[in-house]
């Protein structure tokens, strides 16, 4: 998947460890994990169920940007740099979710180096991803092309 957000995968004793530090939220079709513009209090990683991704483009309109699944960590980025989200994640079915509260996540992230390591290397993942998206768009201007829904998920 090629995706401006991040898939973790994470060992059983990291994920238990993880657990203590997580909320499970269970979001139904249509509501909001976190919308733009709000300060980002942590991060959500999807446990199953699809995300839609948005942007607002104003006047009440939204640009789909992608359609996340489960394993995707959303909010990272915001997260990391103690800003605002500028995307708003919505479930685009019933969705279950845990959400780690930024501090937590920090926490947690000083004292395991293992994801620690992850967490770099797919952020700087997204940074290569980004960066092919723009040279795409800056030598192919115009509409982008959308992706049918199953090669989203994928």
């Amino acid at each position: 998947m090629s995706s401006e957000f991040v898939r973790v995968r994470l060992s059983q004793e990291m994920e238990e460890s993880l657990r203590q530090v997580m909320t499970r939220r269970e979001f139904v079709e249509g509501a909001a994990l976190y919308k733009q513009g709000a300060s980002a209090a942590g991060v959500y990683l999807v446990e199953r169920g699809a995300v839609r991704v948005l942007l607002s483009t104003g006047e009440d309109k939204n640009q789909l940007l992608e359609v996340v699944g489960e394993g995707t960590l959303l909010g990272l980025s915001d997260s990391m740099a103690g800003e605002h989200y500028r995307v708003t994640a919505v479930a685009g079915e019933p969705t279950t979710a845990a959400f780690i509260k930024r501090e937590a996540f920090l926490d947690f992230l000083s004292s395991h180096q293992e994801l620690c390591t992850q967490v770099i290397h797919l952020l700087s993942e997204n940074l290569h991803v980004l960066y092919h998206k723009f040279r795409s768009v800056s030598a192919h201007p115009g509409r982008p092309r959308r992706r049918p829904l199953n090669e989203q998920l994928s």
